[in-house]
């Protein structure tokens, strides 16, 4: 049954290199509108996943579908609308000196694959990106999101039929692991795999893929108060980092700070205990945290506390005593996708960009930024924590690729 399903997705992938793009605009404004006046049926499918799940889980709020999360989604897939396609951009041109003309322009992979856990909004904005950029898309989402998807995939393929397009654009394939196997081993299928979620899905997709993926690393995020930190600043951002949205990639896992601001250290978190933010603090901070941030929110820190994802209110401290061992441990310790110093030494901030490996690096912003939409390219189809390829939120013109065109009058190779 799997393999028919994209039989028949990769048969409509080569329907959509044919739409005009005012089809696909109508289409995703359309389907926004249909979002909002269905809110009713998603939430009620919604409510049947979260009545599934324990409400302490971290990943309940990740599952999680609400009226203005709905709006915003709507939001999201009319801004993607609104965007320039990358397809048909040309990248390059050039006349050969035997006349021979050469350009690269930009095209669709032809059908993106995505696994991915408890998040229902994955599945409107993979599609919102796959088909503004011509590609179709096989949705392999996970059992605790299955009824909200199962709804989401319905009112596409409503829509796509309303408007006259082959609804096998998109295809939502079973929740079963059996699906990720087939999915992985879709060699001639399936042009590229995209993983979203834990470290362990990410690792698993990467060692048994047998076709070309593109690896959305899970997110352990730093953020330096420098010596030079700003002390408003900081508190700002550590609050708004952390506290945000808890459950998402882009969330404060540690606080790095410069032992020379301890005495500070507890105007940075104290806001942090109206949202019960449990700290594993190391021995330095714990102190400077001691009687003045609330006991039964505050731990020793282990071995385990850092380079770790928490997912969860909770983050861990790290004292360091210069500038350069930030940087080591950071270093040791990041995953490759965002990493953030507060400090009002511009060289400091130089440095740290420079030196810092990940695909996107901060000099006194929120990590909370990481996010296709806040980059402005609509939507994301996920953060690439990778160097081939895409890194950082990918939008359209990260799902695209390029070919070759080549004109002329008859020339031959001797």
């Amino acid at each position: 049954m799997i393999e028919k399903t994209l039989q028949l997705l990769k048969d409509a992938s080569y329907s959509l290199p044919m739409l005009e793009e005012n089809q696909i605009n109508d289409l995703l404004l359309t389907l926004a509108d249909a979002i909002e006046s269905n809110s009713a049926v998603l939430l009620e499918a919604n409510a049947k996943d979260l009545a599934r799940m324990d409400r302490s889980n971290p990943v309940y709020d990740r599952l999680l579908l609400t009226e203005e999360r709905l709006k915003g989604i709507a939001s999201d897939m009319r801004h993607v609308a609104d965007l320039e396609s990358p397809v048909g951009k040309v990248i390059d041109e050039r006349v050969r000196p035997n006349g021979m003309k050469l350009t690269r322009v930009r095209v669709p992979f032809g059908v993106i694959g995505v696994i991915y856990e408890a998040r229902p909004n994955v599945s409107f904005d993979v599609f919102s990106l796959c088909f503004k950029s011509r590609n179709a898309c096989a949705l392999k989402g996970g059992s605790d999101a299955y009824d909200s998807n199962c709804a989401i995939v319905d009112l596409i393929h409503r829509v796509l039929a309303e408007k006259g397009i082959d609804p096998h654009v998109v295809e939502l394939l079973p929740a079963g692991h059996e699906a990720a196997a087939e999915l992985m081993k879709a060699v001639g299928m399936v042009d590229l795999l995209i993983p979203r979620g834990s470290a362990r899905l990410i690792k698993s997709v990467r060692e048994q893929a047998q076709i070309p993926c593109i690896e959305t690393g899970a997110g352990v995020c730093h953020t330096y108060f420098d010596k030079e930190g700003d002390l408003k600043k900081g508190a700002d951002i550590i609050f708004n980092s952390k506290t945000r949205r808890p459950s998402v990639c882009n969330t404060l896992d540690s606080l790095v700070i410069h032992a020379d601001r301890l005495n500070d250290l507890p105007e940075l978190c104290i806001r942090m205990a109206q949202k019960n933010v449990v700290i594993e603090a190391d021995e330095q901070s714990y102190a400077a945290l001691d009687g003045k941030y609330p006991a039964e929110l505050l731990e020793p820190a282990t071995d385990e506390s850092f380079g770790k994802e928490f997912l969860a209110y909770r983050m861990s401290i790290k004292t360091v005593a210069s500038f350069e061992e930030a940087l080591k441990h950071i270093r040791h310790f990041t995953s490759h996708h965002s990493e953030c110093i507060v400090t009002e030494n511009a060289e400091h901030g130089r440095k740290f960009q420079q030196y810092i490996d990940a695909a996107c690096v901060y000099v006194n912003v929120s990590t909370a930024f990481t996010d296709g939409a806040q980059f402005g390219l609509g939507a994301e189809i996920g953060i690439s924590t990778q160097k081939m390829h895409a890194r950082g939120p990918m939008g359209l013109e990260e799902i695209t690729t390029y070919k070759w065109l080549i004109n002329g009058d008859g020339q031959t190779r001797q």
